[in-house]
């Protein structure tokens, strides 16, 4: 290709991309690769953008934002289609991320990262150990506006059609806008028998998650243990929350900010530093 003269030699990828006028979307998750809400997301925007999945080659559910200081990666492209091409990652879901943004996108920044979509809901506290939220904070610290969509249903099974309409408006509606800087969106969509009641605008519930350790006994006599728990809503009555709105047949839209500061403590604090 020559640029204003010059003879610019190009990697497949960067030429790809420079060519490719269609919005570019990059898209992860913590399920896997293989899984029915990323394969029912990529329905949903195949006609919308360019779609480059990056995810993890098995179940990372829980990662957050960790990722991977001291294990190499490896990648492997698993399909392709006109509008779309997945890859996994044998690493976290913001290894995909960090991971796709140096080789996959060809040196363009996406116009958009998407988490998701996740089967169960990454409400309240879920939102600090989720690692479809890992893949959306990464995004929005690389100042590129992300959302994660989450259905409240863990089956691998889940019906995601009902949410299609709202995850295609969303995603259109922030490629055309965008998102204020260090804020990502955080969608979670309840399963109700008669559909939604509408969409809300909610702050995270607080709550917690009690008994989550069970202690079994091995055959071969040593211990071992299974992480599980019960969540609870410690405000079950504040209207304003995702727990409520979930509860209550409404989708709920909880913005993230990323500078996690307490500035309403720094009076109240200021004794440390008397």
């Amino acid at each position: 290709m020559k640029i204003g003269g010059i003879l610019v030699i190009l990697h497949p990828k960067e030429y790809f991309f420079m060519e490719n006028k269609k919005p570019l979307i990059l898209i992860s998750n913590d399920d896997g690769y293989h899984s029915k809400g990323l394969g029912c997301l990529i329905e949903m925007l195949s006609g919308m953008a360019y779609l480059l999945v990056c995810a993890p080659e098995s179940a990372r559910s829980g990662f957050s934002c960790a990722f991977s200081a001291t294990t190499p990666l490896r990648l492997k492209l698993r399909r392709k289609g006109d509008n779309y091409e997945v890859w996994s990652c044998s690493g976290t879901p913001v290894d995909c991320v960090k991971i796709a943004l140096s080789e996959l996108c060809g040196g363009r920044k996406p116009d958009m990262v998407i988490g998701g979509i996740n089967h169960g809901d990454n409400a309240s506290v879920n939102t600090h150990y989720s690692g479809t939220m890992g893949v959306t904070m990464e995004g929005c610290l690389k100042n590129i506006p992300s959302v994660a969509f989450s259905l409240c249903d863990h089956r691998d099974d889940a019906d995601f059609e009902p949410m299609a309409g709202l995850v295609k408006d969303i995603t259109r509606k922030v490629l055309d806008h965008g998102l204020p800087r260090g804020v990502c969106l955080n969608v979670n969509y309840p399963v109700v028998p008669d559909g939604v009641k509408g969409v809300r605008i909610c702050r995270m519930a607080m709550g917690c998650w009690n008994n989550e350790i069970v202690k079994c006994r091995h055959p071969r006599d040593y211990d071992y243990y299974w992480m599980v728990g019960e969540y609870t809503n410690e405000e079950p009555e504040a209207t304003d929350t995702d727990n409520w709105a979930l509860t209550h047949g409404y989708a709920a839209i909880t913005p993230t900010r990323m500078d996690v500061t307490a500035y309403d403590s720094f009076e109240k604090l200021g004794f440390i530093t008397e």
